[in-house]
């Protein structure tokens, strides 16, 4: 069947109306992201990608949330220390770190807090561009629309702390028999010594490493306790 051609003013018409709706698809994804990640500062996230991985494989898993306030003041300054010490101060990214492990000197992960929480409540674990791309949109999200004291609250609660068990207060319970509101520093430091590595690493351990590390944790928490850089854990 004969069809007339476009004129090029007809196909000039046809691509930028298209184009229009293509921004505007991109455009409405970004706000809906951004509204989902914004309720993040009231909502409890109801599971993580990792909790429903966990889950599958174990046939169940422990976690009970629990709120900032409630928990021992040496849990959060511990996490910290031990993880971002500078995060109280960051917006969201350690640069110091992503510098030195772009040059190969990285001592440690380039990872903060905030994007851990962005990976662990909204994304998947994984080295992908993609990921780690999604990853720094959704950090930026949440340093705009989050308090500081919030992101430690739901990093607490959402952190693998062990085999099937997430968050701090299931791991006080675990490991000590007692809430997260009565650990006390060496074992909030204890606690924090494993994040890295929850699924091979005993808190409780007596190996000259991991005591080096919870004294080395607890003196740090100790230190930013002083010197302001834990003000911003305060709700």
């Amino acid at each position: 069947m004969w069809r007339k051609r476009k004129t090029p003013a007809k196909r000039r018409v046809f691509l930028r109306r298209w184009w229009q709706r293509v921004w505007l698809g991109v455009l409405m994804v970004w706000l809906t992201a951004v509204l989902l990640v914004a309720l993040g500062r009231w909502a409890v996230p109801p599971a993580t990608h990792t909790m429903l991985v966990e889950w599958r494989a174990q046939g169940e898993l422990t976690r009970d949330w629990v709120a900032l306030e409630a928990m021992s003041e040496h849990m959060p300054r511990a996490a910290v220390a031990a993880e971002d010490a500078g995060f109280c101060a960051h917006n969201g990214f350690d640069w110091g770190a992503i510098r030195a492990q772009l040059e190969g000197g990285a001592q440690r992960g380039a990872s903060t807090i905030s994007q851990q929480v962005a990976k662990n409540v909204y994304l998947w674990q994984g080295r992908s561009w993609l990921r780690k791309g999604l990853e720094t949109g959704v950090t930026i999200i949440i340093e705009t629309t989050w308090p500081k004291h919030r992101i430690i609250e739901v990093y607490l609660n959402v952190a693998e702390t062990g085999i099937g068990t997430f968050g701090v207060e299931a791991a006080a319970q675990w490991y000590y028999g007692r809430g997260a509101s009565k650990l006390t520093a060496t074992q909030a430091a204890q606690i924090a010594a494993i994040l890295p590595a929850p699924r091979q690493r005993d808190p409780k351990a007596t190996t000259p490493f991991h005591s080096a590390r919870v004294a080395q944790i607890r003196d740090g928490a100790a230190t930013i306790a002083r010197d302001g850089r834990a003000d911003c854990l305060v709700p």
